[in-house]
């Protein structure tokens, strides 16, 4: 079983609260592994990459958006019946562009506790526990 490592971001507006939103979320397209289901943006950290390095370039393909990469949100791990992924989530500001459907079906801005209200893929799991408690210790 190969073990892949995804870069995905808690990607907050210019000027939006790190940890209560609004949080950019897209959908995944159809044909491709858990097609349709929402997520935080991201993907495959490629060899020669650092995980930031390849959460900066995915959110410039995917969404074409630049981000600012701050620390480790969160990380959720899940074995699927062909491959194993480790998801490192990291706390993200856009610095330039406007988010588009480039390599995306949708993409949305939501509220955390629209966020946490979401179907996630199983790995993304720990990562709406974090952010459930991070929605609570915040007034």
């Amino acid at each position: 079983m190969r073990r892949v490592v995804v870069a995905a971001g808690l990607v907050s507006a210019r000027g939006g609260h790190p940890t209560q939103g609004p949080f950019l979320v897209s959908r995944r397209p159809a044909g491709t592994h858990l097609a349709d289901s929402w997520e935080f943006p991201g993907g495959k950290v490629e060899p020669g990459e650092s995980p930031p390095q390849a959460l900066v370039r995915e959110l410039q393909e995917e969404l074409g958006i630049t981000v600012a990469v701050g620390d480790i949100f969160a990380v959720g791990h899940h074995v699927y019946d062909t491959k194993e992924v480790i998801l490192l989530v990291y706390a993200c500001e856009i610095v330039a562009g406007t988010p588009a459907c480039l390599e995306v079906a949708d993409f949305a801005w939501l509220s955390g506790a629209e966020v946490v209200a979401l179907p996630l893929p199983p790995a993304d799991l720990p990562v709406v526990a974090r952010l459930e408690r991070a929605l609570a210790a915040t007034p």
